[in-house]
């Protein structure tokens, strides 16, 4: 019996010491962090900016409606190439036609009539000619008549002619006299006729420049009916049929477009940056770019363009054209050529570019989420409240310090968590790049999320990098 209680007793005294034990060990355990940890590394960093947008050409062009008609004819279909001034469709023109075909006859009749009085000017000068030698030919006779006359009135003042010679020398020297202006008064007739002529000639010049320009917009108004490619590409877009009016000058509207043709030889991603990461994004800058349509496939590009107008992401309108002031978030437009694009292409395709914006080689590094931000009142060894407000109150620019927020990382020292203000540099995918505070093997606290958070400075931890086990739900 006395065996049996020895046992007991022995048994018994054993639970207290094991318990004991065991509630020295939980004590000593008490205010440990299990944390996850990582390695600082050296390794080369790529940083991307991700945006979504969808492929387009370069240069494209809307050809839409310059006059109001039915559609008669359609020379081409969608996906066919055509060539610069080629004649895509036609419109229905019967009173542009009629009107360009009477305005040429009126000035046919004109120009007839502007040669007519051209050549009644030619055949005026050329009477003109004749009467000038006429009347040159007639001072010449009437100037050898006044020689004889004179000589012959001095040879009857010396009675060496009968009178009668005398006279008929006279007679003969008034009738010159009277022939030579009858000649100058044909000559003035003639001026004045040519005057006359001349002016009518003038008058069929200006009708057939008023002819010749109301022609030419008549012209260009049958023109019109015409819709013609200005550039050499390829149709992507044919809303319209044959027998359907078109109308001119209406926006956005379906019955002012014909077609579009886009210059295939550029093609390009159109993408949304967001306002956070468009600081990055330089002219030339690299990219990567893959379409949804075409899967398993990357196609390489540059940035060509950088919009400089914010793109409220809602309504896709620019910000400056928002007439409510508003904080949503902002895009911006980006432009990447595609260095050498497929030939099964489509414009209006989904695509997603991955703009390398940076790169760094053998960059010491940290996963992002280790990343976190205290104050630095928050770092100092604990006090008691009292004591930080009265240091709060005497020293204000002291508790404004303490404010400051630092970015840093939890360092694992001994089995204490130790806090590193850090600079940092590019981002990649899971690593960003860290330029002081941090050197290359040392443990950084990594996870969790949780426990990065709310971590204090110089707390006890254990590193536990065991992957969690998944629980059923």
């Amino acid at each position: 019996m006395k065996r049996k209680w020895k046992w007991i007793l022995g048994v018994m005294a054993l639970l207290v010491v094991g318990g004991g034990i065991f509630a020295s060990v939980k004590m000593s355990q008490r205010g440990i962090v299990a944390v996850q940890t990582g390695r600082s590394v050296r390794q080369d960093l790529v940083s991307q900016v991700t945006a979504s947008g969808e492929i387009k050409p370069r240069n494209y062009v809307n050809i839409g409606a310059n006059v109001m008609g039915r559609i008669v004819e359609l020379n081409v279909k969608e996906g066919d190439k055509v060539q610069r001034n080629q004649t895509l469709a036609r419109l229905e023109a019967v009173q542009a036609q009629a009107d360009v075909q009477a305005q040429q006859a009126s000035l046919n009749s004109s120009l007839a009539e502007a040669s007519a009085s051209e050549s009644g000017v030619k055949a005026v000068d050329e009477n003109m000619r004749t009467v000038l030698a006429g009347v040159d030919r007639a001072k010449a006779d009437l100037e050898k008549a006044r020689l004889d006359y004179d000589r012959a009135r001095q040879l009857l003042e010396s009675k060496l002619i009968p009178r009668q010679e005398f006279d008929a020398k006279k007679a003969s020297f008034d009738s010159l006299g009277a022939s030579l202006r009858e000649a100058e008064a044909r000559v003035a007739q003639m001026r004045a006729q040519r005057e006359q002529t001349a002016a009518q000639l003038s008058v069929s010049q200006r009708r057939v420049a008023q002819t010749r320009a109301t022609l030419s917009r008549f012209s260009d108004v049958l023109q019109k009916h015409n819709s013609v490619s200005p550039i050499d590409g390829i149709v992507t877009n044919l809303p319209v049929r044959v027998g359907e009016t078109v109308v001119p000058g209406v926006q956005n509207s379906s019955a002012s477009l014909i077609m579009t043709i886009a210059d295939m030889s550029v093609i390009t991603a159109e993408v949304k940056v967001d306002e956070t990461d468009i600081v990055n994004v330089k002219l030339d800058q690299g990219a990567d770019i893959t379409i949804d349509a075409i899967p398993n496939r990357t196609f390489k590009g540059h940035v060509i363009e950088i919009g400089n107008t914010a793109i409220l992401r809602s309504s896709g309108l620019a910000a400056s054209q928002s007439a409510v002031s508003s904080q949503e978030a902002k895009d911006f437009k980006v432009v990447v050529a595609l260095d050498n694009p497929p030939t099964e292409i489509r414009p209006g395709l989904s695509c997603t570019a991955k703009i390398i914006t940076a790169t760094r080689e053998k960059a010491l590094s940290i996963p992002i989420q280790a990343l976190t931000v205290r104050q630095r009142g928050d770092l100092e060894p604990e006090q008691k409240p009292g004591n930080v407000q009265a240091a709060a109150n005497a020293d204000p620019v002291k508790a404004k310090k303490d404010k400051e927020e630092l970015q840093g990382v939890f360092v694992v020292k001994g089995e204490k968590a130790e806090f590193r203000e850090v600079k940092t540099g590019i981002t990649g995918a899971t690593d960003i790049e860290v330029l002081s505070g941090v050197k290359d093997g040392e443990e950084i606290i990594t996870g969790s999320y949780k426990i990065i958070r709310t971590l204090r400075n110089q707390a006890k931890v254990k590193v536990d990098n065991k992957a969690p086990v998944k629980t059923e739900s």
